[in-house]
């Protein structure tokens, strides 16, 4: 366990710095417009990376300071902080628990195979709206067995969560990049809250705008809110919160013509893979912005690449 500049303590998932990418064959295929640079948090190498791996490194710390020896975490069949949860526990010898919404798949694939490769135990139940009553039955029975159980809320978005993007975007200055805008998937709210607290501890007039995969601006912006006024020092914190709902298509998971294009404009111009969940439909609305001029040529624009690769096999 190491302790980071935010003089916090974390477990060390991350190998170093994920890369800052330019893509210029895309910027060119758009016919100009901003500078546009890619946050590689796809190529994070433990457990298939993603964003869950930053958030996952100070959450944990607190699980292991608490002599945990299970962690319990919700999400769909195919989510991607279940097998990032998975894979962390697996690597600091915990068990894992897994409740998963959705059917039990015949023949698991992609997120749900990786999830039985590492280990963990998993209950399916039926909705989104039965996970609360399900992990409170689930901490209830492992304690009864004699278990030290941890709840890790949905994409591990809770302020200690949310650190994990505040020292992203320390990583990020590190690399010498300043961007005036960085767009990205969001849903739980934990990644904004951590990016739009960093951009306000350093002092940054970077806007952070995140894409909706799921649920209405309002309520994004409510957790992310809450969030962040839970991190020392910006308790205060009232700035706007910048959400655009408007590319969630027919729900979570389903491809719209602007992530299908997305993907495919994405794979053959830079070889950069994005899941028609949440990176494609995040980078289907930054497409759409510089096609409609909303940012100038003289702007730079970070696309933060928050993973899901893995989807692309379910």
């Amino acid at each position: 366990m190491t302790t980071s500049s935010l003089v916090q303590p974390r477990v060390t998932l991350l190998s170093g710095p994920t890369p800052v990418q330019e893509v210029p064959r895309l910027r060119a295929a758009l016919g100009g417009g901003p500078t546009l640079l890619v946050k590689r948090d796809d190529s994070i190498p433990f457990g298939f990376g993603g964003n869950k791996v930053r958030k996952l490194e100070f959450v944990l710390a607190e699980a292991v300071g608490r002599g945990a020896d299970t962690l319990v975490t919700v999400g769909g069949v195919q989510s991607n902080h279940a097998r990032a949860t998975a894979a962390a526990a697996a690597s600091l010898g915990l068990q894992c628990v897994l409740i998963l919404n959705g059917a039990p798949p015949v023949r698991p694939t992609a997120n749900a195979l990786l999830d039985r490769l590492l280990g963990a135990e998993i209950e399916y139940i039926e909705s989104r709206d039965a996970r609360a009553g399900a992990s409170e039955r689930v901490m209830r029975r492992l304690r009864a067995d004699g278990r030290r159980p941890f709840f890790v809320p949905l994409g591990a978005s809770t302020v200690m969560g949310a650190l994990g993007f505040v020292a992203a975007v320390e990583e990020m200055l590190e690399q010498g990049v300043v961007p005036d805008v960085i767009m990205h998937a969001g849903s739980s709210g934990g990644t904004q809250a951590g990016l739009v607290a960093g951009v306000a501890r350093y002092g940054l007039q970077t806007r952070v705008i995140a894409v909706s995969a799921d649920d209405s601006a309002d309520a994004i912006r409510s957790r992310v809110h809450t969030i962040v006024r839970g991190i020392g020092g910006l308790e205060s914190f009232d700035a706007d919160i910048e959400v655009d709902d408007a590319w969630v298509g027919d729900g979570y998971g389903i491809p719209t013509n602007a992530s299908r294009e997305a993907q495919t404009l994405a794979a053959r111009t830079e070889a950069l893979f994005v899941d028609h969940t949440y990176t494609a439909k995040a980078l289907g609305a930054l497409i759409s912005y510089v096609r409609e001029e909303r940012f100038t040529a003289d702007q730079t624009v970070l696309f933060w690449h928050t993973g899901g690769q893995v989807g692309l096999f379910a």
